[in-house]
């Protein structure tokens, strides 16, 4: 029997293993041939992107030739990114200007929102509770026109609040902080209240403390999906100035393949700070089972 499940977690280690190497090959491909020049990446990669003389896909007849050790390092394309092309670094800050207010201010709303949710009983909670999760079941691009008509009306289009207030509030932070604040034991709070601390204190003092790993799961869960938005964007911003970088990566053309490399790479890079700052609060999020540890 030893002998069985010495070879079963062998086996079962071998194919995580293959299947962690699977997710990561694109992102180290991406870093490894953003190091290569423009000739070798058109030689390499330039018959992907080639088009007839009527506009159309041509025929890869050739097998393409993927590689991950460039033959000869070049910073070439982050030279041009950073310091040649203002435009890039000009579009990242749009990222982070249009990203960051959206956590900040949807995990206030979630918070307040999600302990309202778990404090206060009623049919009332139940309907409007019930209304935010058929709104989260719904993909972005169902709400996409109606989110449009409405920014139309307050006449915000054109303007980051287009973005920052479908985002700000957002239901999903709300239904996952909501449930989480829904296992902290009652008597915790009660406790609390019978020794005269009011809604505002035990809002503070208990349940912010008790939902810090949630907390940091759903801020970088909300970091991450907007991190990637690109029809918001599109739809809400005419203006190609205000686009974030993700819009540019969605924009790939013939002349660019070595900048997208090295414009990719430079994007990732919060989004694998974040991850790996979070790891451990984001996997206490998601597994945590109650108010209190044993």
């Amino acid at each position: 029997m030893k002998k069985k499940n010495v070879t079963g977690r062998i086996v079962l280690t071998a194919v995580l293993i293959a299947i962690a190497a699977l997710f990561v090959t694109p992102i180290v491909f991406t870093m490894c041939n953003s190091f290569m020049a423009s000739s070798e990446i058109t030689a390499n990669y330039g018959m992907i992107f080639e088009t007839t003389d009527s506009g159309a896909k041509k025929f890869i007849s050739d097998v393409v030739n993927l590689k991950f050790i460039p033959d000869k390092v070049s910073f070439s394309q982050y030279i041009t990114v950073l310091l040649k092309s203002p435009d890039y670094l000009l579009k990242f800050w749009n990222s982070v200007i249009l990203v960051v207010p959206i956590v900040v201010f949807q995990l206030v709303v979630a918070c307040l929102a999600a302990y309202g949710f778990t404090r206060y009983q009623g049919k009332v909670r139940e309907i409007i509770f019930f209304t935010y999760i058929i709104l989260m079941l719904m993909p972005y691009q169902v709400t996409l026109v109606p989110n449009f008509l409405v920014s139309k009306w307050l006449n915000i289009l054109d303007s980051n609040w287009a973005i920052w207030l479908p985002g700000i509030f957002s239901p999903y932070a709300v239904f996952l902080l909501t449930k989480y604040m829904r296992r902290i034991p009652v008597s915790i709070l009660e406790a609390a209240k019978i020794d005269g601390a009011g809604e505002w204190q035990i809002f503070m003092h208990m349940c912010m403390p008790l939902c810090k790993g949630a907390l940091c799961s759903v801020a970088i869960l909300i970091f991450i999906d907007f991190w990637n938005m690109v029809e918001q964007p599109l739809i809400m911003l005419a203006e190609e100035q205000m686009h974030p970088l993700s819009v540019f990566l969605s924009k790939i053309n013939a002349g660019e393949i070595g900048l997208a490399f090295a414009v990719a790479t430079i994007y990732m890079v919060p989004t694998l700070l974040v991850f790996l700052y979070g790891e451990e609060y984001l996997v206490e999020g998601i597994t945590y089972q109650g108010g209190l540890k044993g």
